[in-house]
């Protein structure tokens, strides 16, 4: 199973040596505190991703009281559960999924040359596409079955409200959602949320990215 730990500390930093913590000595208590821990999870057949992020998770708050912000534990590239102490016993779910499609940035208030100068290459009349990457968060208490929700469950209810509904199409010209809304990413991430919100009442946030450098994160209070 592909599995790594990633574990954040906030403190004071020691005046000698300057380190918050060595990072050796943090390297060597993830990997040796919990990985017994998670490991007899597997044998007894009780591993979910929400289970061993919370056994991980509980080790290291002993090890470093008051230091410990956050540990995640991802499972492989597109899943991952945060543990942040200040939010237990909920906990972060998160899954990456993906579309592509076409869009125009282009404000029908607005003159062309104001368009152009505003959105500049974006604003071609044609469209232009991006492969979407989208972060979908659920946050909350696992379930006795260990988990916030079933994957086949989530995956199914993002498939048909959202990937369905948007992949491979031109976002203003083929979806009402965008029509009369500029797809910005911010305005992608706000929609895509508000479909979700319906049948995903644990719902977090939704990051969405247009490219490797650009994201917008939604969520409501």
């Amino acid at each position: 199973m592909y599995c790594t730990l990633q574990v954040t500390l906030a403190g004071e930093v020691n005046p000698l040596s300057q380190y918050l913590e060595n990072i050796k000595e943090i390297d060597a208590e993830a990997r040796r505190a919990p990985a017994w821990a998670l490991l007899e999870l597997m044998r007894g057949g009780k591993w979910t991703i929400e289970r061993a992020t919370k056994l991980a998770g509980d080790v290291l708050a002993k090890r470093w009281p008051g230091q410990l912000q956050g540990v995640r534990l991802r499972t492989n590239p597109f899943l991952w559960c945060d543990y942040l102490p200040r939010e237990r016993p909920m906990y972060r779910l998160t899954q990456r999924f993906d579309f592509s499609a076409a869009h125009r940035l282009h404000n029908d208030r607005l003159d062309d040359a104001t368009n152009v100068e505003m959105f500049g290459k974006c604003n071609n009349p044609a469209g232009h596409g991006h492969n979407y990457q989208f972060d979908v968060t659920l946050a909350g208490e696992p379930d006795e079955s260990g988990r916030l929700i079933s994957r086949d469950r989530f995956c199914e209810i993002v498939q048909r409200l959202v990937i369905d509904r948007f992949d491979h199409k031109h976002l203003n010209v083929q979806t009402s959602e965008f029509r009369d809304t500029i797809p910005s990413v911010e305005n992608i991430a706000a929609v895509i949320y508000r479909l979700l919100k319906s049948e995903l009442p644990t719902l977090h946030s939704v990051r969405v990215w247009e490219t490797e450098k650009t994201s917008a994160e939604y969520r409501e209070p």
